[in-house]
């Protein structure tokens, strides 16, 4: 056996690992912390099928800013966990189903003519670079499903926004045009006073 592909099977190993402790994790907080684990051993897969843009994507985008995002939302939301558990017997047979259909495709894929022994891997040259033949992949045969992806992205980010900015009753938020144009009249007034006796107060 080859050292990468002891490399492979070591971490193919931790990504089933982290994998089942996301969905097995008790803690939000620990579940995430197992994806980012799942996320940099899969993003060491990628390394040693030699797509290390992909790779380095998968840690700056999805390590470095979506698991943090959803690490500070978890952190800071108060989740019930119990209530969370309540459906999970009702949705267990479709998730079930999903999984078994996952584990066929997979099943499929790594049986196929493609994926079998007898296909020996392409050696590139030392000068190759996985970067630039990506993006000559992209913007040549399959420029318009990728501006389709970013349309799409764009108006998901758009709905986003106004979902988050729409008026809600009950809900306190803060105009900060109306702060920044604020003037100490409208936050202090000064009211004059007479000054009372000494009889008046010991009465």
């Amino acid at each position: 056996m080859s050292f990468i592909s002891i490399v492979f099977y070591v971490f193919a190993a931790l990504t089933v690992t982290a994998s089942v402790g996301v969905i097995t994790s008790r803690n939000p907080v620990h579940a995430a912390l197992f994806l980012v684990l799942a996320f940099c051993s899969a993003s060491g897969i990628w390394m040693t099928l030699e797509a290390e843009f992909l790779a380095i994507v998968l840690i700056l985008v999805y390590v470095g800013a979506v698991m943090v995002l959803f690490l500070f939302v978890v952190m800071m939301l108060d989740v019930n966990l119990i209530q969370l558990r309540e459906g999970f017997w009702r949705w267990f047979p479709f998730g079930a189903g999903l999984a078994g259909l996952m584990v066929f495709e997979m099943v499929w894929v790594l049986g196929s003519r493609q994926t079998s022994d007898t296909v020996t891997a392409i050696a590139h040259p030392a000068n190759y670079s996985n970067t630039k033949e990506l993006g000559r992949l992209i913007y040549t045969d399959y420029v318009y499903p990728f501006e389709l992806a970013a349309v799409i992205l764009l108006v998901a980010m758009v709905a986003a926004i106004a979902l988050t900015l729409r008026r809600r009753v009950g809900v306190k938020s803060q105009n900060v045009a109306d702060q920044i144009k604020v003037k100490a009249k409208d936050r202090i007034r000064i009211v004059k006073m007479a000054a009372e006796s000494k009889d008046s107060v010991s009465n």
